[in-house]
């Protein structure tokens, strides 16, 4: 038999009709965040979502 895949609590963080922003508490203790971009997700890991998040903000906030 299949093994059983374990629950991983998650929370939505953000959502639009097309997108979704989420969590995802992982078996080993880590919290992955991930970008929902229709057939693409993206996963970060907390100090990439750090970065990614500093690389949206510089972006619209306009200053390159």
């Amino acid at each position: 038999p299949m093994p059983t895949q374990p629950d991983i609590p998650t929370n939505i963080l953000a959502e639009t009709q097309n997108y979704i922003v989420w969590t995802a508490d992982e078996p080993d203790g880590e919290t992955t965040y991930n970008v929902e971009l229709g057939n693409v997700t993206l996963h970060f890991f907390k100090e990439e979502w750090d970065e990614f998040l500093k690389l949206m903000k510089s972006f619209t906030s306009g200053s390159r």
